[in-house]
């Protein structure tokens, strides 16, 4: 049988410690509202699982769709103005 304990060290090498990193926060503070829109389509999608979805439900989620689009597009014009100016905001 083969050892493993020579691998050990290697996979073992950097201890975690199960925090992010402030770039991880910084990573998801950023995309926050993306995050927060996709949860308010996803709340308005469920309501309707076991039911014929009503107009107001349909209206509901014609509006989370397009927070989400909205959210999207602001994340990306963001991510592609930190590009162009070579640094962060």
């Amino acid at each position: 049988m083969k050892s493993i304990a020579a691998l050990q060290a290697v996979v073992t090498a950097t201890p975690f410690d199960g925090e992010p990193s402030n770039a991880e926060l910084d990573a998801i503070e950023t995309e926050m509202p993306l995050i927060l829109a996709d949860v308010v389509l996803l709340d308005a999608q469920i309501m309707t699982i076991d039911r014929t979805p009503t107009e107001l439900d349909q209206q509901r989620i014609r509006r989370a769709r397009r927070r989400v689009l909205a959210a999207r597009r602001d994340l990306a014009n963001r991510a592609a103005t930190l590009t162009r100016s070579g640094g962060a905001a």
